[in-house]
């Protein structure tokens, strides 16, 4: 794969600058920084009809400013390149060959979709695929219009091009693109809420993760560790956090080493406070993950009772609120909630000031679905003789 078709095209650290700035909850110091690096990214790569973009919307442009000498002076840029492509395709299509007229289809492609002309680019890469001759490119192609797709947050763009890609894939892709995939498949489902396939995506990517034009690799290595909190039984949580890939940056990322340890441990009133910070500097400024973080926090926090619960028939109000470094009050609270939602298998004993295990044991359960089965089988088998006599 060659080094154009794995470029950051469109360059998704624009999406999240731009999430930070517009986010009701961003500090005013974190609204400049994300303005200045998103007006550096929008000059860097030329992005005249995104920056264009941004401004018809009121909600964007009360937060970016209109700089009308940068909009003219990269709208010449990108007139005179365009310019340069049509020329150069114009020659290859009356002078050259196929693969000449591909490669100047290609680059076109390329080029729409690093200046935010959305528009534009799709019908330009739906050009450069029919024209493409081997599989490879076309995956290539594909994976562009799902980085489009994840760029605008278009899910029937994503969803179709992941489709398509995974077919080519199937009838000639090689490991790089078949693992780029993965990858993108793993940050798509997370966004989407889909936990579950999203962890056993990423940890699947996470040994021979190359896909760096959509998601960096620290940033990566975290939303892998996040996902798996919340999927993955302890043993398996063990063995992703022992993963060479994780023990590498997991220093590097503050506040996760606890965040993990603590629940693996059970240090229940750690893992609440360390829970606290993951919210606030993981989820809320995520684009990926902003809009999950109730959802998030409530699953972890039942993951936490599920898990001190079951090894108890029975605990005090009072010593499990004290376990997790909180009120009595808050806990009956919390605990009344996920109960009476069904999310608990547990019932509060008022008068006692106890909860009440209520979880069916596993033997006791495996037992009478054998039961169950033989019953089954023994109706089964007495019909069986009557009919033969």
């Amino acid at each position: 794969m060659d080094d154009e078709a794995v470029a950051p095209i469109p360059n998704p650290t624009v999406q999240q600058q731009l999430f930070v700035l517009v986010r009701e909850g961003s500090s005013e110091a974190q609204r400049s920084d994300a303005l200045s690096k998103l007006l550096d990214n929008i000059k860097k790569d030329d992005m005249a009809p995104y920056y264009e973009f941004l401004l018809a919307d009121p909600a964007i442009a009360a937060h970016v400013p209109r700089d009308e000498s940068l909009i003219q002076s990269i709208r010449a840029k990108n007139v005179a390149e365009l310019e340069r492509l049509d020329a150069a395709r114009k020659q290859a299509e009356e002078n050259d060959g196929d693969l000449e007229l591909h490669t100047v289809l290609k680059q076109r492609a390329m080029y729409l979709a690093r200046i935010g002309d959305k528009e534009a680019a799709l019908p330009a890469i739906e050009e450069a695929v029919e024209k493409a001759q081997g599989s490879g490119t076309k995956i290539d192609l594909t994976l562009l219009k799902i980085r489009v797709g994840l760029f605008y947050g278009d899910t029937d763009l994503t969803e179709t091009n992941m489709a398509k890609a995974a077919t080519l894939i199937e009838e000639g892709g090689d490991w790089d693109r078949r693992n780029r995939l993965t990858a993108y498949r793993g940050v798509y489902c997370a966004s989407i809420r889909h936990f579950s396939e999203s962890s056993k995506l990423l940890k699947e990517a996470l040994s021979t993760f190359t896909a760096t034009e959509v998601i960096e690799y620290k940033d990566f290595v975290e939303l892998t560790i996040l996902m798996g909190m919340v999927t993955l039984s302890r043993r398996e949580l063990k063995q992703l956090m022992e993963s060479p890939e994780v023990l590498q940056i997991i220093d590097d990322l503050p506040h996760l080493r606890e965040y993990t340890s603590s629940l693996y441990n059970s240090e229940y009133a750690t893992f609440f406070r360390a829970l606290a910070m993951i919210e606030q500097v993981y989820l809320l400024p995520s684009r990926i993950l902003s809009r999950h973080t109730q959802f998030y926090v409530r699953e972890m926090r039942i993951i936490a009772f599920s898990q001190l619960l079951e090894s108890y028939r029975s605990v005090a109000l009072d010593r499990m609120a004290q376990a997790f470094g909180v009120t009595t009050e808050y806990m009956d609270r919390e605990l009344s909630r996920f109960i009476s939602t069904g999310r608990l298998a547990a019932v509060i004993d008022k008068v006692e000031g106890v909860i009440e295990n209520r979880r069916p044991d596993q033997k006791n359960a495996q037992y009478s679905r054998i039961i169950k089965e033989g019953d089954v089988l023994l109706n089964s088998l007495q019909k069986l003789s009557r009919t033969a006599l």
